[in-house]
Formats: structure tokens, C-alpha cells, sequence
């Protein structure tokens, strides 16, 4: 049973047409201002207001209940099915909210660092900002299709022209060429779910048999057949933009020549794993069933393979990347572990790696800013000279190797939960995976910032300053926040996980209708939703009526 709860039931304006349009206004006002000092403030406050609007959203969110919710739906090309329908559950709630953080997190450090074309640089980061928005509350695959590809844009040009490797021209191409590729497979997966629901309509007589509604497409019952390839279609779009291993070869050559606000992103914001859980799990069940071994094999060798390449990185950047592969690889194993502990693990972990990860990547930018190098082996003895620096850092660096009262701890101990209730063996592999990690980020923490200092460069080195301990202690307050008290996430998760590992188990509650409820129901009574079974499917209206 699909249930939906409108704008206008819960907060009074279209909250997440605001959230996606506002970055969009502020790139046009941007590309009209000739004053480059204005232009970072104005980027800045629509920074923090889209920041401020996703916090909204966390207050107003219901919990407890599997609803998509401050929903809106305008028809947008009727004769196709295509609409203009999005809204969140608690499978976006915290990824939306984590995108906007890190979009003002990297407006901040780039205050002063981009002199070079400031405003198409800061139209790019808004660019970016709408577009990824977009791809989480889309409910439409069209909808979602169009933002995915639109990311590509600004993501191309930050890397090209505001890169700082010699080959960032080509890190550029190969970022687009591999996404690109990628996306076009996932939409003929997109397009045979499309016929596929068209078939079961007309046996239906629904009204309007055409329909990318991702509401709609889980109604319509998918032969196992075609579950197969839409499953296969649809994971190589995701496995590209992840990146899971074998696709993963444009990872570290864009993190590498782009700039510090294109590793943040890639590696804050888990778009494939996104994908995966929303797409591959919910609509095509029995084939992520059938597929799990062999998923599980994948990101078992990336977890274990990008490990033992970090761990032997003696480039800060290059570490990163390979580090943030094999942490896509615990997400992977919690996803296709097919159960509540596992998959719940894991839609966590994608939000405590944003945190972390990028947290990280600003470490390695601080640290590059004040000596100019990438290699560990230029540094040395920095705890001395700064170590409000090597404090913070500290904390980030045991916060990715999952120390217990960190965020990363959480999620990592229930995706080993859930790998160890489907066979003893994944567990222990990922457990190996944990002690590398532990290997290669400890190694670079005492390269980096202790022993003694054997270059003579690194005893000027100035600590933090304002703009930057900004950022460094908002990631230190989320990572310990979320470590000691992760029940504002988990309460909110749970729901809308359940809904898919019933799907998975073929117990979810099927209708062809969808409903929207009322949100005091909400809250009188937990079980609100199941009360409404309505025959026959949605006709005649766009918006449909609320149930009684």
C-alpha cells in the first residue's frame, strides 16, 4: 500500500519545489552580479537558507509511519505519464539534509581559495546543489532521469576549469563518458518497468494506463524475467556513479585533478547507494534476491581491495578516494544483506561516510593549503604547530575507522549485524576490512601530524582559522552527536526500510490505489496507514482524494 501526504497537510508551502528552485534563482541573480565579494555572500545566505529549509523538514517529518511526505504532483506530459512528483521518506529525509550541509560547508572554505572565475564557480555549486536535491525527491523515474543527467553538468565544469591537476581536462571527460554511459543503461531499465506497468494497467482498465510514477510502478506485479534485466540495467547506472568495484577506475582521477568541492561531494553525497536502495531493492525484489551473491562477492572484493590500495597510497588524495571505495563497499553489503538490521545499517552508514568522509577531504585541504603537497612524506610533526588542526582531526580520522562512540561505529556494526544474519563469512571479511582501515588512516594520522618535523617548511605552519574551524567542528558535533544518541535517524529510517524488506520478503500490502492520510491520524494512531485498502486503480485526477 503506497501512501502520500501533501505539502499543503504539513508545513503549507512546497517546501521541496523551494529547496530545488531557490539554488536555481540564485545562479541566475549570481551569473547578473558583477561584484565578486557580493556574490560569495548572496551564495552563502541561500546556502544556509536551503540548509535552514532542510532542518525544517526534519522537524516537521512524521515519524513512525512508511508515508512519502510534503508531496506535490502537477502533471507535466500527460499523454506519457510523466509528472512533476516528488516528496521524501525517511530513505531521502537525511541525505537531502546532508546535501545542503555540505553545500555550505564547501561555500565557507572556498570563501577565499576561489579568485578565478568566482561566480561561475559559485553558480556551479548551486547548480549542483538543485540537481542532487532533485534526484532524491524525485518520485517521477523521468523526473529523477532528468536531474541525474543535469548533475553532470556542473559536476564536468567544476572539475575542468576549477581542477588543479594537469589532467583535469581529461579526469573531466572520463567522469562524464563513464556517468553518461551508465545513466543511458539505467534508463531502458526505467523504460521496460514503464511497458511492464503499461501491460498490467490495461488489464487493470485503469483510465490512464501510462505512468513513470515510481508509486505506480510498485504496484504493477514484474515477471522474474524482466525483473533480471531491469535489475542488471538499472545496477550498472547506480555501480558507475557509486563507484563499485570494477567501475570504479574514474573515482581517484577526478578526486585528484578536481577541485576540494568535487571530492566533497563525491565523497559525502552516496548517490548509487541511493539508487540501489530506492530502485533496485523496491522494484524488482526477486531478482535483488537471486542477484545478492554476487552483489555481496562485489562489494566484498571492493571492500577488502580499496582498503589494501589505501593502505598503500603515499598520496593523501588518492588514500581518500580508494578509502571512500571500500566504505561504498560496507554500504553495499548492508543493502544486499535483504534485511531490517542490514539495510538500516547501511542507509545510515551512507549518511555517517558523508559526514566523515568529507570531513576527512577538508582535513586533506587544510593540509594542502598550508604546505601545497599531497604526500605524507612532506609533512610531519604538525600536532606542535597546530594542533587545534590535529585535534580535530584526530577525532574525524577515528570517527572513519569506526571507533565506538562515533557515527561511523553505529552504522558499521549494523551492516556486520545483518551480514553475520545471512552467513558468518561476510562478516568476518568485513571485519578484516575494518582493522585495514584502521591500518591506513592511523599510519597517515602519525605520518602526518606526529613524530618530528623533517622539513623545515612544516614548523611555519599556522593553525586553524575561523572559517575553517567552522567546519571542522561541525563535522567533530555531528560525528559525536550522531555516535552517542543516533535515535533521531534510526526512528525516522526505520519505517520506510521496513516497507522495502517487506517488499523483499513479498509481504508488503499491495493496492492499487494511493492514499494520503491526515496528519493528526498520524499521530493518534501508528497504524493509521493500514486502514485504508481502496480497489481499483487511481483515475481521473492527478491528486487524489484523501482517504476517510
Amino acid at each position: 500500500m503506497n501512501i502520500e501526504l501533501f505539502w499543503n497537510e504539513q508545513i503549507g508551502f512546497p517546501i521541496l519545489t523551494l529547496l530545488v528552485f531557490l539554488p536555481l534563482a540564485g545562479a541566475v541573480s549570481l551569473w547578473l552580479r558583477k561584484d565578486p565579494g557580493g556574490a560569495r555572500v548572496e551564495a552563502l545566505v541561500l546556502c544556509l537558507v536551503e540548509l535552514a529549509l532542510s532542518l525544517l523538514l526534519f522537524v516537521r517529518f512524521e515519524s513512525g509511519v512508511p508515508v512519502m511526505q510534503f508531496v506535490e504532483s502537477i502533471p507535466w506530459i500527460r499523454p506519457l505519464g510523466i509528472q512533476y512528483h516528488v516528496g521524501l521518506d525517511g530513505i531521502s529525509l537525511f541525505l537531502v539534509i546532508l546535501t545542503t550541509l555540505l553545500t555550505a560547508l564547501t561555500v565557507i572554505y572556498s570563501w577565499d581559495r576561489v579568485r578565478e572565475h568566482l561566480r561561475e564557480y559559485l553558480i556551479c555549486l548551486l547548480l549542483l546543489e538543485a540537481t542532487m536535491i532533485g534526484v532524491f525527491i524525485s518520485l517521477d523515474l523521468v523526473l529523477f532521469f532528468v536531474f541525474w543527467e543535469l548533475m553532470l553538468i556542473p559536476m564536468y565544469f567544476l572539475i575542468k576549469t576549477w581542477g588543479s591537476g594537469p589532467e583535469r581536462e581529461h579526469a573531466a571527460l572520463k567522469y562524464v563518458v563513464y556517468n553518461l554511459t551508465g545513466s543511458v543503461l539505467m534508463l531502458v531499465g526505467f523504460i521496460i518497468l514503464y511497458l511492464n506497468y503499461h501491460d498490467w494497467a490495461v488489464t487493470q482498465s485503469a483510465r490512464n494506463p501510462y505512468s513513470f510514477n515510481y508509486q505506480h510502478l510498485l504496484l504493477a506485479p514484474v515477471p522474474l524475467q524482466k525483473q533480471v534485466w531491469v535489475f542488471g540495467l538499472v545496477f550498472l547506472g547506480f555501480a558507475v556513479k557509486g563507484p563499485i568495484v570494477p567501475f570504479h577506475t574514474w573515482l581517484p582521477h577526478a578526486m585528484l585533478q578536481g577541485p576540494i568541492a568535487v571530492s566533497v561531494m563525491l565523497s559525502g553525497v552516496k548517490l548509487g547507494s541511493y539508487g540501489l536502495l530506492r530502485f533496485n531493492l523496491s522494484l524488482t525484489p526477486e531478482a535483488s534476491q537471486l542477484a545478492a551473491p554476487l552483489m555481496m562477492a562485489l562489494a566484498l572484493i571492493g571492500l577488502i581491495y580499496g582498503a589494501f590500495i589505501a593502505l598503500s597510497q603515499p598520496n593523501l588524495m588518492v588514500m581518500m578516494a580508494y578509502a571512500g571505495i571500500s566504505h561504498l563497499g560496507f554500504v553495499t553489503v548492508g543493502l544486499f544483506t535483504l534485511n531490517q538490521v542490514g539495510i538500516e545499517g547501511a542507509l545510515l552508514q551512507m549518511v555517517n561516510l558523508g559526514i566523515a568522509g568529507a570531513g576527512m577531504i577538508f582535513v586533506v585541504a587544510f593540509l594542502v593549503d598550508r604546505r601545497g603537497s599531497l604526500q605524507t612524506s612532506d609533512y610531519g610533526g604538525l600536532a606542535k604547530q597546530a594542533p587545534v588542526l590535529a585535534t580535530l582531526s584526530l577525532i574525524i580520522v577515528l570517527a572513519s575507522l569506526a571507533l565506538p562512540g562515533t557515527n561511523v561505529f553505529i552504522g558499521e556494526f549494523m551492516i556486520l549485524v545483518g551480514a553475520f544474519k545471512v552467513h558468518w563469512l561476510y562478516a568476518v571479511i568485513g571485519v578484516t576490512a575494518v582493522i585495514l582501515g584502521a591500518a591506513y588512516l592511523l599510519w597517515m594520522y602519525e605520518r602526518v601530524m606526529l613524530g618530528r618535523i623533517e622539513n623545515t617548511k612544516a614548523a611555519a605552519i599556522p593553525d586553524l582559522n575561523g572559517r575553517e574551524a567552522v567546519i571542522a567542528v561541525t563535522m567533530v558535533v555531528l560525528i559525536l552527536w550522531i555516535g552517542l544518541y543516533p535515535a533521531p535517524l534510526l526512528s525516522r529510517m526505520e519505517p520506510s526500510v521496513r516497507v522495502v524488506v517487506e517488499r523483499l520478503r513479498g509481504e508488503s500490502l499491495s493496492s492499487s490505489a494511493i492514499v494520503r492520510i491526515d496528519p493528526d491520524d498520524l499521530r493518534n494512531s501508528p497504524h493509521a496507514y493500514l486502514l485504508e485498502m481502496l480497489a481499483g486503480p487511481e483515475t481521473g485526477s492527478d491528486r487524489p482524494e484523501a482517504a476517510r
